[in-house]
């Protein structure tokens, strides 16, 4: 439920944001007399699009520590912690970044990468993973999740989110505004946007917005792919991170919210993969073993 009530207010805090500066902008003026602003509405729309994206972007590692419990290890309490602590650092520096942050979580066999960017950002895994994995697996996934910091992974996927974004809430405007002024051709009383504007706009942006998550979710098979290559790169071998896959399948994972499942070293399968943030384990070990 706590999880639950800040993914609801963060996100009401982000549209209230970005509503109030459209506002003083004057970008949600795009319904004139003489019909839609097409440069206005774009700019709402790119507003709205990005700006959640990248808000969503610079408070993820506080929304993460936030939503999962993580604690950053700032002085480690254990020989687990040190060993974490000295094998993120070692990892970041074969990959030239700077050290990230480190944490632990309570959950199932899982870790993830958040930040705002290479400089910024945080590695987290849960204890389950710790429990479950052998050392060398352990560190593989870890190198998986710097590779993720390393590629630059959570921008890009940002900047394509706001991408899609922007033009679902594009072309849902355009086709309401049509589907408007055709059901209220007759009615010249009524300049204003009715009903069917609204209705239209409402339906059309949940329409796109389930195609556009297709392109979404492709580009996040990707990155977990190419995480996967980084990872055996920065081992200087592929049967850690194929051994590390391995045990994933033979344990129940996830347990993240829904806002980082993306971030995740696995995730939830779906319909036919269109909608799957991540590839299945099979395809990835598969990928692995061919790379040479």
């Amino acid at each position: 439920m706590k999880r639950v009530i800040l993914f609801l207010v963060t996100n009401l805090a982000v549209m209230l944001v970005l509503s109030v500066t459209a506002s003083l902008l004057g970008v949600n003026r795009y319904l004139t007399a003489n019909g839609l602003n097409f440069g206005m509405l774009l700019v709402f729309c790119g507003l709205m699009g990005f700006g959640g994206s990248f808000i969503s972007l610079f408070m993820s590692k506080t929304i993460a520590k936030w939503s999962t419990g993580a604690r950053v290890i700032e002085q480690p309490q254990n020989s687990t912690e040190l060993w974490l602590l000295q094998t993120v650092q070692n990892l970041a520096a074969r990959a030239q970044l700077p050290m990230p942050e480190v944490a632990v979580y309570d959950g199932p066999p899982n870790a993830f990468a958040t930040g705002a960017s290479k400089s910024n950002s945080l590695v987290a895994v849960s204890t389950g993973l710790l429990q479950g994995m052998t050392k060398d697996e352990v560190e593989a996934v870890l190198a998986h999740e710097v590779a993720h910091i390393a590629n630059g992974d959570m921008v890009t996927l940002t900047l394509i989110q706001g991408v899609v974004n922007t033009f679902v809430m594009f072309f849902a405007r355009i086709v309401g505004y049509f589907v408007d002024s055709f059901l209220r051709r007759n009615n010249e009383e009524n300049s204003g946007p009715g009903i069917g504007y609204m209705v239209t706009v409402f339906v059309c942006e949940i329409i796109f917005g389930i195609l556009a998550s297709i392109i979404v979710m492709y580009f996040s098979r990707q990155r977990e792919y190419r995480a996967d290559a980084g990872a055996a790169s920065l081992m200087g071998s592929n049967a850690p991170m194929i051994n590390a896959l391995r045990r994933l399948g033979g344990m129940q994972s996830d347990g993240l919210p829904q806002n980082l499942q993306a971030a995740g070293i696995s995730g939830r399968e779906s319909w036919m993969g269109l909608f799957s943030s991540h590839p299945s384990l099979e395809s990835r070990i598969a990928a692995l073993q061919s790379r040479r």
